[in-house]
């Protein structure tokens, strides 16, 4: 029978030798205090391996065979509701019975307690059947997650020290609901005129004389918006009357909205709306996924956290989503190549099957390889997430302030948070467009019928081609990569030398050859922000001119404004976190290929694709650009003069 997760091998390689399990299963598991728990770590894993090959057992069987009808039927919205059609009505009765909404959930809320890093798998097993599946299916079991974290965040979650069980928590409404299949949340942030810049939204939370919260305004493209649960971002705070994008981000809080309640079973049932449905958004793919515009009416909502912490909040839930959508990339990619795979193999041309010539070889070698090197980074991202949650977690309601124990929690907390913000953009950037890539690629492949509807290939392509836009786009994750990798020159600049000093080293000295590319493809990483940061500095330098020579070194080493000063590297941004990205997907590779001989060969064919593409992005960073930047310097002086 077909199984999604047993015939993947790499998948498998990673639940077998490839996730080091110890820290996590500790963690989730509180230390094996929890009586009702597991008693060891193969125990443990040995239930993730079966949850994730249920999964793979049912999206083969259930949803990928009806992925072309879910495509076909789309939603229904009627007189303010979304209605689900035959085909998304049996899989989500199928996933409710299964419990698999209360996958990520603590055990005495309910759920199976599986680690994050499982809940994301199995994500991407579901977009590998239907990528809008996977997507509606994504905001219920985490949603519930997050409002428990927002809660434990707050202090509104009370926990037993002992066994690190959860007694009784602040949304215990919301995550009872989710836990049974009965609702599921949304996060709405979106708003016409706010896209990238939250700082303009101009939805209001007020907070009435009854002591009462209340939500006004219209959010837009709010993904399965027909939730019954909602974290609104909103503004708290008078937005300031003047200041560049996102000045006003501090102005803003976030709130757990309900926008209806129910009443009644089956037929008989009522709904009571407090917000309103205003459209499903007609979507060049995700068919099967709601996409709405509501309007709040001073709907009452519950304040999360203190006033103003919106966007800090807004940040962890969005986190959180990058790296989501890092394996529903994967599970595109997956379906993508395996799809123009076996189209290939069948297909004769010229007196052999079209897998057999030299340029779809190439492809179907380089989408693999490109899979292989997602899924490393996306795993590795995944892991340092969530040990950063759990040690954060850890630290602050099992650990005694001061005690050794809290200092080994924060520590922890720290080392993965930085691991995790690193990695988060990069693979964000590199899934989205890779699956793009791939998708289109598979239909080339299909040629002609690729073109029809018939085989498949052209709903990934239209699936596809959300995924650099939603969760940040790929142009944000590339600005976020390359302002941290800047910033962080300018705040510890001996740092960097000694990064890149050993970078040299190694790429001259090591031993092992393959160590030697990674080395010299890391150096290439290093020299392109060494450039970037010199012409960076450069301009910075000139701003100086008419200063007093005492001020020089403050204003140098503080004062910096990226919008301002990074001009240069913004222009390059793209470029530089793609030779980021193989950069990181190689260090992973090369640190799996120490530990396991047989996946040497996975680093040493993604080198074989990033070696030349490193040099070729060196190239076109350091010889390009001036020009550019010095028409639109021109543009903006005539401007300010005008």
């Amino acid at each position: 029978m077909a199984n999604f997760f047993k015939d993947n091998a790499d998948l498998r390689y990673y639940f077998e030798r490839g996730i080091s399990w110890a820290p996590i299963v500790e963690f989730v598991e509180r230390e094996f205090k929890d009586p009702e728990g597991f008693s060891s770590v193969g125990e443990a894993v040995e239930f993730y391996t079966e949850v994730a090959s249920n999964v793979g057992e049912f999206v083969a069987k259930e949803v990928a065979p009806r992925a072309a009808q879910v495509d076909r039927e789309g939603l229904i919205y009627e007189d303010g509701e979304v209605i689900f059609p035959e085909a998304l009505t049996t899989i989500f009765k199928k996933i409710k019975r299964m419990g698999l909404s209360a996958m990520a959930v603590p055990r005495e809320l309910g759920g199976l307690n599986v680690p994050g890093i499982v809940y994301q798998i199995c994500n991407g097993l579901f977009a590998r059947g239907d990528v809008s599946v996977c997507a509606h299916n994504g905001f219920h079991g985490g949603m519930a997650m997050i409002a428990l974290l927002y809660s434990i965040h707050e202090g509104t979650t009370e926990i037993d020290r002992e066994t690190g069980c959860v007694v009784s928590t602040r949304f215990q409404e919301m995550i009872d609901d989710i836990v049974a299949g009965e609702a599921w949340g949304s996060m709405d942030l979106t708003e016409s005129n706010a896209g990238s810049d939250l700082g303009v939204l101009r939805t209001k939370g007020v907070l009435g004389d009854d002591g009462v919260w209340r939500v006004s305004g219209e959010k837009i493209f709010i993904t399965s918006g027909h939730a019954k649960w909602h974290f609104v971002l909103a503004r708290t705070e008078p937005a300031p009357t003047e200041g560049g994008p996102g000045a006003g981000l501090d102005g803003l809080s976030l709130f757990l909205v309900k926008a209806y309640d129910e009443k009644g079973r089956g037929k008989k049932k009522t709904k009571t709306w407090y917000a309103r449905v205003e459209r499903i958004e007609e979507k060049l793919g995700h068919h099967g996924s709601a996409t709405v515009a509501i309007t709040f009416d001073e709907t009452p909502g519950e304040l999360i956290g203190e006033r103003g912490d919106g966007f800090k909040l807004m940040l962890f839930l969005m986190n959180n989503a990058r790296i989501g959508v890092g394996f529903e990339s994967l599970g595109v990619m997956e379906a993508a190549w395996r799809l123009a795979r076996d189209y290939a193999a069948e297909r004769p041309s010229m007196g052999k099957t079209i897998d057999r010539h030299e340029m779809i070889a190439d492809y179907l070698d380089e989408m693999q390889t490109d899979i292989q090197g997602l899924r490393a980074i996306v795993m590795r991202a995944a892991f340092h997430e969530e040990i950063n949650q759990r040690a954060r977690l850890a630290r602050d309601h099992y650990a005694e302030p001061g005690s050794a124990q809290y200092k080994r929690f924060d520590a922890e907390h720290k080392k993965h948070r930085a691991y995790a913000r690193k990695l988060t953009p990069l693979l964000k950037y590199f899934g989205a467009e890779k699956a793009v890539d791939m998708a289109r690629q598979c239909v080339q492949i299909h040629g002609g019928v690729g073109y029809t509807r018939e085989y498949g290939a052209e709903k990934l392509l239209r699936d596809a081609m959300v995924l650099p836009i939603y969760e940040g786009t790929s142009q944000i994750q590339a600005l976020m990569a390359m302002k941290d990798a800047l910033v962080g020159i300018i705040k510890e600049p001996q740092a960097f030398v000694s990064r890149m000093a050993g970078a040299r080293w190694r790429s001259l000295s090591a031993r092992d050859p393959l160590e030697r590319r990674v080395a010299k493809l890391e150096l290439l990483e290093l020299s392109v922000q060494q450039h970037l940061m010199q012409k960076t500095a450069a301009g910075k330098l000139k701003s100086l001119s008419g200063k007093p020579i005492g001020e020089w070194p403050e204003r140098f080493l503080q004062n910096w404004d990226p919008k301002r000063d990074f001009a240069f590297a913004m222009l390059h941004a793209e470029r530089l976190c793609q030779i980021m990205c193989d950069v990181a997907i190689c260090k992973t590779l090369w640190h799996q290929a120490r530990r396991h001989s047989d996946r040497r060969a996975v680093l040493a064919r993604y080198l074989e694709r990033a070696e030349p593409r490193g040099r070729y992005l060196h190239d076109v960073i350091t010889t390009t650009g001036e020009r550019i930047i010095a028409e639109l310097a021109g543009e903006d002086g005539a401007e300010a003069a005008g």
